[in-house]
């Protein structure tokens, strides 16, 4: 039992306690909550480290340290024990992402050794809806993209990841991790698009699933039909979708610059309910 406060990586039978953790917010860790209940703590299968954060002997909080850097019900204390150790080892993640306060705080106690950023945007606004839209119809064209389409649906979510992020998903390794996690989301039945002559039209995936919330994520609309109405009517038919097979509550959380995205969202019913911040590297 460890009676001080005190940081160490988790073992797979710390999963019981750091799931706690993560159900205390089902909603803001869907993200992290969906990776440890696919591949518990293990760090091979999980794709990183999740640190723990200790007073009197009990886990408090948490921090996912993989592709991203994640805090998680994490207060000042946690916080900085979290920095102390991600100082320590060294920036090995492309984002930090997570609530708005706590991440501000860990990039504050980061950015000199860290910095600089690509990008900081400060104040994502996480919205969530539990019901369908009353007055917006689903789209009837929507519909779950099959496997042999994973050809067809990969540049729009290329030209989707590099208009929101800034980057090419395919520089690096040559997409070859980005390529495998779009063909997981076929496969898994949560990639959605409208599809019309062989090309996207309207696109959406359900990236974090957990039995209390999931996450609507790459909601993309082909420029060429932007101003139509499409987003609001395909996420209708992604929210039949996700609210009818997935989880109770669907959340996401989007720039909040993106005007025009956050009235689609608010017209589907979405509401927001807090902020994320992220770090992009």
């Amino acid at each position: 039992m460890l009676t001080t406060t005190t940081t160490r990586v988790l073992e797979p039978g710390d999963l019981e306690a750091a799931l706690e953790v993560l159900n205390r917010d089902p909603v803001a860790n869907a993200f992290v909550a969906s990776r440890v209940n696919v591949a518990g703590l293990d760090p091979w299968r999980l794709g990183g480290e999740m640190w723990g954060w200790y007073a009197g002997g009990r886990l408090t909080s948490l921090c996912y340290a993989g592709a991203n850097l994640v805090p998680i019900c994490a207060g000042p204390e946690a916080i900085r024990a979290f920095a102390e150790r991600a100082r320590r080892t060294g920036r090995r993640c492309s984002s930090i992402v997570g609530p708005a306060e706590p991440t501000a705080e860990l990039w504050s106690l980061l950015e000199r050794s860290w910095g600089p950023a690509r990008e900081v945007r400060t104040r994502q606004p996480l919205m969530v809806t539990r019901a369908l839209p009353a007055d917006i119809a689903p789209d009837p064209l929507v519909r779950r993209v099959r496997r042999d389409e994973i050809d067809v649906i990969m540049p729009a979510c290329v030209a989707m990841f590099t208009e929101e992020v800034g980057v090419s998903p395919l520089a690096g390794d040559g997409g070859l991790l980005y390529q495998a996690r779009v063909a997981e989301l076929v496969t898994t039945g949560r990639s959605f698009a409208r599809i019309e002559n062989g090309r996207v039209v309207f696109k959406a995936e359900i990236g974090a699933v957990t039995r209390h919330a999931c996450q609507v994520q790459g909601v993309w609309v082909a420029p060429e039909h932007r101003g139509r109405g499409l987003s609001e009517t395909g996420m209708s038919a992604v929210l039949h979708y996700a609210l009818r097979d997935v989880s109770p509550v669907a959340s996401l959380y989007v720039n909040d610059y993106n005007a025009p995205a956050r009235a689609a969202y608010r017209r589907v019913g979405f509401t927001e309910v807090g902020a994320f911040m992220s770090v992009l590297f």
